[in-house]
């Protein structure tokens, strides 16, 4: 996906499943769903044992939080080992993006992702590209 589609994504509202949000507002994953939450975006995390973060229920798994509304974008703070496991939920969820964020890839995921019609950016930070992109 380049700039200007994206900027177009994140220029609206939309919805950010986050995979791995940690409740902890000293994590990254907090840092990052706060912003594009303060941003005008609706965040849904997805987190298993934790029952909602940043004012927001939190799902166990991305089908689970997908059946209770669509999702635009699917932000993931997993380490590169676990991405594989997430391939087959973002393939039924059909998001406009798939988001790896800093220090994760995994290219037999990315690409099994790019089959299936899915973009996909790894090793940014979504935050970083909505400030670039669209400003605060």
């Amino acid at each position: 996906m380049n700039d200007r589609a994206l900027a177009e994504l994140l220029g609206r509202p939309c919805t950010i499943a986050v995979v791995g949000l940690s409740p902890n507002p000293a994590r990254p994953s907090h840092e990052v769903a706060a912003g594009l939450q303060a941003g005008g975006h609706r965040i849904v995390p997805v987190r298993p044992g934790v029952t909602s973060v940043l004012g927001e229920p939190a799902w166990p798994s991305l089908e689970q939080a997908a059946a209770a509304g669509p999702i635009d974008i699917i932000d993931i703070f997993r380490r590169p080992e676990f991405i594989p496991e997430l391939v087959p939920g973002c393939i039924t969820i059909r998001p406009r993006l798939v988001f790896l964020q800093v220090g994760i890839t995994h290219p037999g995921a990315e690409a099994a992702l790019a089959a299936a019609g899915i973009p996909v950016i790894a090793n940014r930070c979504l935050l970083v590209d909505y400030h670039r992109l669209i400003g605060y």
